[in-house]
C-alpha cells in the first residue's frame, strides 16, 4: 500500500553583480544574478529540499556543501537529477505534486513559468501539469520589496512503498 508524504522547501539569495539570473533553470533576462556557491537557482534550491525533507534526508546544504569546490558554479538542475535519484534510493515511488513560490520583487516571471515547469519536469520525469510555479512580489516590504534578492518556497507530496 502506498503511503503519501510532504516535504517543504525554502531557499533565499541575495543579488550579485556579474552573474547570470537561473531560476528553474532558465536564463532569465535582467541585470544582476544571485549570489551562491552553485549557479543560485534559488526556485530549484528550495524544491530539492522539499523532496530531502519528505524522507527526513540531511538538506542540500549538507548534501552539496558550499565548501566543496565541485559544486561551484553547479547546474542546478543537475544536482536535482541527484537528489531525485537519493529520494528513490530512500522508498520514492513518484512525485504527486510540487507547488511552489517565487517571491521577487523583480524582474517580472511570468513570462518564464511554462519553460521553468518544462524543464524542472523534465528532470523529474513527471508531467509539467504536477508542477505549480507562482511568482510574487512582496509589496515593497522586506529585502525582497528592496531589491536585495529573490526568494522561493516549495511544497512536495510523495508516494512512497510502504
Amino acid at each position: 500500500m502506498k503511503k503519501l508524504k510532504i516535504g517543504h522547501g525554502f531557499d533565499v539569495h541575495t543579488f550579485a553583480e556579474d552573474r547570470a539570473l537561473i531560476l528553474g533553470g532558465i536564463k532569465i533576462p535582467f541585470d544582476k544574478g544571485l549570489e551562491g556557491h552553485s549557479d543560485a537557482d534559488v526556485l530549484v534550491h528550495a524544491i530539492m529540499d522539499a523532496l530531502l525533507g519528505a524522507f527526513g534526508l540531511p538538506d542540500i546544504g549538507q548534501q552539496f556543501p558550499p565548501s566543496d569546490e565541485k559544486y561551484k558554479g553547479a547546474d542546478s538542475l543537475k544536482l536535482l537529477a541527484q537528489v531525485l535519484e537519493m529520494v528513490k534510493a530512500a522508498g520514492c515511488a513518484g512525485i504527486n505534486n510540487i507547488d511552489t513560490i517565487i517571491m521577487a520583487q523583480q524582474p517580472k516571471l511570468n513570462p518564464y513559468i511554462p519553460a521553468m515547469k518544462d524543464k524542472i519536469a523534465g528532470v523529474l520525469g513527471i508531467e509539467p501539469s504536477r508542477i505549480s510555479i507562482k511568482a510574487t512580489t512582496t509589496e515593497g516590504m522586506g529585502f525582497v520589496g528592496r531589491g536585495e534578492g529573490i526568494a522561493a518556497s516549495a511544497i512536495c507530496l510523495v508516494s512512497t512503498n510502504g
